[in-house]
């Protein structure tokens, strides 16, 4: 029987891929900045933005659970809204700490326990196409998880360690409550948890390919968006994100 840890697992996405999981004959370790018992899961408490939480999460998954065949970095945080007028230093900070700074350290943490066949599945986001308005701060941190697996998927693949991503839209999670935004509007919040969380699931147990699948868009608007973003001239990938993103008036 498979392990596989979870981070940000109390709620949304991450507590719907754990509950699959542990349905689909997995063992599940599923640690949150809260404890949240259920009988299917190990559950504990993890800050994922402190190198130190890592190690005591790494200790007690080991312990309780077994080896790591998996590592999900689901943990993430979010605001909506004009970059000046909603955002702040401390709202930007505690983005870059937990989307960027927990997968580095969960990356890092986990990487001596990974044998080969193990893999890393990090949720990134249809916001790292392109720069998104008012989810600017957001929108870069994405930037930097696919960066993160882009490389890792490299460095890590003469080990037989995969390395993939998750690249899901707007879904209807705790995370975007109480935000709206001209992209929510005009694209709407189609995906449920459960939605990505069968993705998510997918990617878990997905063999390793003669060819290197490193990302993976979740649902269709998010699928074509990817798509065309590879065939798109720069300026008309541009155009294209901004008016499905903004209300502002924009060159194309």
């Amino acid at each position: 029987m498979p392990n596989v840890l979870i981070t940000g697992a109390g709620q949304g996405i991450g507590r719907a891929t754990a509950l699959l999981l542990a349905e689909r004959g997995w063992k599940v370790g599923a640690y949150d900045l809260q404890d949240f018992p259920h009988p299917d899961l190990h559950t504990g408490i993890m800050d994922v933005t402190k190198p130190t939480a890592w190690e005591t999460a790494l200790a007690d998954f080991r312990t309780n659970v077994g080896e790591i065949d998996v590592l999900v970095n689901n943990a993430g945080i979010l605001y909506g809204g004009s970059f000046m007028e909603a955002g702040s230093f401390e709202k930007d900070s505690a983005l870059v700490d937990v989307n960027i700074k927990g997968v580095l350290y969960g990356c890092r943490a986990v990487r001596p326990h990974l044998k080969p066949g193990a893999k890393v599945v990090n949720l990134c986001s249809a916001s790292a196409i392109y720069g998104t308005p008012d989810m600017a701060v957001y929108s870069s941190t994405k930037f930097a998880v696919r960066g993160i697996t882009e490389a890792l998927n490299l460095e890590w693949e003469e080990d037989g360690i995969t390395v993939e991503a998750l690249w899901p839209l707007y879904a209807k999670t705790g995370m975007l409550d109480n935000v709206r935004t001209t992209g929510t509007d005009r694209m709407g919040v189609r995906l449920t948890a459960d939605h990505v969380a069968k993705e998510v699931a997918d990617v878990v147990e997905r063999k390793r390919g003669r060819l290197a699948q490193v990302h993976t868009p979740v649902g269709t608007q998010s699928k074509v968006m990817f798509a065309l973003s590879h065939f798109s001239p720069a300026w008309l990938t541009r155009f294209a994100n901004a008016k499905l993103t903004t209300n502002r008036k924009i060159r194309p």
